[in-house]
C-alpha cells in the first residue's frame, strides 16, 4: 500500500512525460499515443487510489532525499481514509476529462501537449494529497499553478485566453509568496518539513497564528477566496474541459484540502479561523451574487465555484473539516459534471452565451437531464448530494455559535452567510436552467446531442450526483473522513429548504412573465453591479495593476536613462577621444612636425624656467 501511494502520483507524472516527447502538433500515431497516455495514465491511478480507499487504514512511509539546511527534506507518503477519498475524486474527474477531451478537442493540432499537461496536473494534485513532507507539497503546488497557467491559455485563438492564463498565474503567486513563508517557519519551529512532525511540535501562540496565516494567504489565492478570487472567472478562456477539472477536483480544491490536512494547527489559531470565516462569508456571498447576472453559461458556473469553496471555508472555519470535505467530495462530482454538460451545450449552439439558447431540453435530452441533475445538486435539493453535505455545513455552523473553535459570531456570520447564499444559489441555478433549456430557442443554431464519448463521461459523473447524496452511503463516508456524523436531519435543516424553496420560486416566477427575457433584468440597476462582480477587478486595477505598470515604467526609464545612459555615454565619450587622436595620428606631415617642434620648444622653455627659478 505504501508502493501504491507513492505510484499514485508518478503514474500520470510518467505519462505526462512521455506525452510531452510526442511532436506538439501531433496526428495519427502520435495523437493516438498521447489519447493513450492521458488516458492511461489517469485510468491507472483511479484504479491506485480506489485500492488505497478500499484499504481504509493509515499509510506512511518514505526516504530522506534531501537536506534544507539542517532540516531533512522527505520524499514520503502519508494516506488516511480522508486523503484516499479525495484521491479518488481527483481520478474520477481526471479520467473524465481525459476522455471528453478527446472528442471535443478532436480539432485541436496540438493535442499532445494539452494531454500531457493534464497529466501533469492530475500528478500535481494527487501529490499534494499523499504528500507527507511540506515541502514536496509545495513542489506540487507550484506544479499545479504552472498547469493553470498552461492550460488556460492553450487556445491561442482566443485574444483573452493569454491575458486570463498570466492573471491566474499572477494572483495565485501572491498568495504562494505567503504560502511558502508559513510553511518555511512552520518546519523551522518543528525542527522538520514532514507533517507529522510538524503537527506534533509546540509553537506559540504568536507565532502559530502568524504561520496559518500565512498559509492562508495561499489558500485564499488556490481556492479563489476574497480577495484572491478575480482570476478564477476569467479562468473560462480555457477550454471546457480543464475549467472542469480546475473547479472540480484539482487547483480550487488543493486549499482546503491543505487546510484539513494541517487542520489540528488551525485549531490552535482561533484568530486565524476568525479571519477564515469572515474571509469565507464574503466569498460564499460575493460568488452567489455575482452568478445571478452573468450571461455566459461557463462564468456561472465559475462564481458558483467560488461560491461553494466558500461554504467549504466556512466550514472549516467553524471546526468542521470533515464536513468541508463531505462537500469537497460532492461539489467534485456535481461541478465536473456542470462543466462538462455545459461543454456539451456550448458544442450544440456553437456560443457560450445563454442569449443563444433556450428550448434545448428536446434536441438534447440527454445532456438536460444530466445538466438538471447537477443544477439539483448545486442547489441543494434532496435527496441530491448538495443538499446532503450543504445541510451539514448550516448545521454545524448553527450550532458553533455557542461552541466551536473561534469565537461565536463566526458561528453566527457563516451560518447567516451561508443561508443567503442557499437562497441565491437556488435562484441562479433555477434561472440558468430555465434560460438553457425552457423557453423559445433564441440562436440560429441547430442543436444535436454530442457523441458518445462526450456523454459517456457526464452520464457517470452524474451516478456520484445522485448516489453521495444517499443518507446511507453519506454515513458511509464518516468514519473515513474522521466524523461520527456527516448528516444532519433536524430542524436545522428546515432555513435552509426554504431558502430553497424561495430562491427557486423567485426565479421561476420572473421567468413565467415572459419565457423569452432573462431573469436578471429584474435586478434593475444591481443586475450591472453583480455581472462586474461589485467591480473588484477594476479596483484591484486601479490600486495594484496600474500603479505596478507606472512603477515598471517608470523604473525602465531610470534604467534607460540612468544606469544605461551612464554605460552608453562613457563608451561614446571613449570612441569620440579616440576619433579625436586618431584624426591627429591622421594629420598631414606638416601640420604633424609644425606640432612637434611646437611640443619641443614649450618642454624646452619649461626646463630653462625650472633651471632659473633654482
Amino acid at each position: 500500500m505504501t508502493a501504491a501511494a507513492g505510484a499514485l502520483p508518478a503514474v500520470p507524472f510518467l505519462a505526462a512525460l512521455l506525452g510531452l516527447l510526442l511532436p506538439v502538433r501531433a496526428g495519427g500515431r502520435a495523437r493516438t499515443a498521447a489519447i493513450a497516455l492521458g488516458i492511461g495514465g489517469a485510468a491507472v491511478a483511479l484504479g491506485l487510489a480506489v485500492a488505497l480507499a478500499v484499504h481504509n487504514g493509515r499509510i506512511a512511509g518514505g526516504y530522506r532525499i534531501a537536506d534544507f539546511g539542517q532540516l531533512p527534506v522527505t520524499l514520503s507518503v502519508r494516506v488516511d481514509g480522508a486523503a484516499a477519498l479525495v484521491a479518488v475524486a481527483v481520478g474520477v474527474v481526471a479520467l473524465a476529462v481525459q476522455v471528453y477531451s478527446v472528442a471535443y478537442l478532436n480539432d485541436d493540432d496540438r493535442y499532445a501537449p494539452y494531454a500531457a499537461q493534464v497529466s501533469l496536473f492530475t500528478a500535481a494534485m494527487l501529490l499534494v494529497v499523499v504528500s507527507g513532507d511540506l515541502i514536496a507539497l509545495l513542489v506540487g503546488w507550484e506544479v499545479m499553478g504552472i498547469c493553470s497557467y498552461l492550460l488556460i491559455g492553450h487556445d491561442r485563438t482566443l485574444p483573452e485566453a493569454p491575458g486570463a492564463a498570466v492573471k491566474a498565474f499572477l494572483v495565485t503567486r501572491v498568495g504562494d509568496v505567503g504560502f511558502l513563508i508559513g510553511i518555511a517557519l512552520l518546519g523551522l519551529s518543528a525542527g522538520s518539513f514532514r507533517i507529522a512532525d510538524v503537527l506534533a511540535a509546540h509553537y506559540s501562540p504568536a507565532r502559530l497564528t502568524l504561520a496559518t496565516l500565512l498559509l492562508l494567504a495561499g489558500v485564499a489565492g488556490k481556492s479563489a477566496q476574497f480577495p484572491l478570487h478575480t482570476w478564477l472567472p476569467d479562468a473560462m478562456a480555457g477550454p471546457t474541459p480543464i475549467s472542469a477539472l480546475i473547479h472540480a477536483a484539482t487547483m480550487v480544491a488543493a486549499g482546503i484540502y491543505v487546510v484539513t490536512r494541517l487542520y489540528p494547527l488551525f485549531l490552535g489559531a482561533p484568530a486565524t479561523l476568525a479571519v477564515l470565516g469572515v474571509m469565507a462569508s464574503v466569498t460564499m456571498l460575493l460568488g452567489a451574487l455575482a452568478a445571478t447576472a452573468q450571461d455566459d453559461i461557463k462564468r456561472v458556473l465559475a462564481w458558483s465555484t467560488v461560491s461553494q469553496i466558500g461554504y467549504m471555508a466556512g466550514a472549516l472555519a467553524v471546526g468542521a473539516a470533515p464536513d468541508a470535505l463531505f462537500h469537497l467530495l460532492t461539489h467534485a462530482a456535481f461541478k465536473a459534471l456542470l462543466f462538462l454538460a455545459a461543454g456539451c451545450v456550448i458544442h450544440a449552439v456553437g456560443g457560450n452565451s445563454m442569449a443563444l439558447m433556450g428550448g434545448l431540453r428536446r434536441a438534447l435530452p440527454v445532456t438536460f437531464w444530466c445538466f438538471t441533475v447537477g443544477l439539483a445538486a448545486l442547489a441543494g435539493v434532496p435527496p441530491f448530494a448538495g443538499f446532503w453535505s450543504k445541510d451539514a455545513v448550516v448545521a454545524v455552523a448553527f450550532e458553533a455559535r455557542e461552541r466551536g473553535p473561534a469565537a461565536g459570531w463566526v458561528g453566527l456570520l457563516v451560518w447567516l452567510a451561508a443561508l443567503i447564499t442557499a437562497l441565491v444559489t437556488a435562484w441562479y441555478a433555477t434561472r440558468l436552467w430555465l434560460r438553457t433549456f425552457f423557453g423559445p430557442a433564441r440562436g440560429d443554431a441547430h442543436p444535436h446531442e454530442a457523441g458518445p464519448v462526450m456523454l459517456v463521461p457526464i452520464v457517470l459523473l452524474a451516478v456520484p450526483t445522485v448516489l453521495l447524496g444517499l443518507a446511507g452511503l453519506a454515513s458511509g463516508f464518516a468514519h473515513r473522513l474522521g466524523a461520527a456524523e456527516l448528516v444532519h436531519l433536524d430542524a436545522a435543516t428546515v432555513p435552509p429548504l426554504a431558502c430553497l424553496v424561495v430562491g427557486v420560486l423567485l426565479a421561476w416566477a420572473l421567468w413565467r412573465r415572459d419565457p423569452a427575457a432573462d431573469p436578471a433584468l429584474a435586478l434593475g440597476r444591481a443586475a450591472p453591479v453583480f455581472a462586474g462582480a461589485f467591480y473588484l477587478d477594476e479596483v484591484q486595477n486601479a490600486a495594484v495593476v496600474r500603479p505596478v505598470r507606472r512603477l515598471a515604467a517608470a523604473v525602465r526609464r531610470a534604467d534607460e536613462s540612468i544606469v544605461d545612459g551612464t554605460v552608453e555615454s562613457t563608451g561614446r565619450r571613449a570612441v569620440d577621444l579616440g576619433e579625436t587622436i586618431g584624426r591627429w595620428h591622421r594629420a598631414a606631415l606638416p601640420r604633424a612636425a609644425a606640432t612637434v617642434l611646437g611640443g619641443a620648444l614649450l618642454i624646452g622653455l619649461a626646463a630653462v624656467l625650472v633651471v632659473g627659478a633654482r
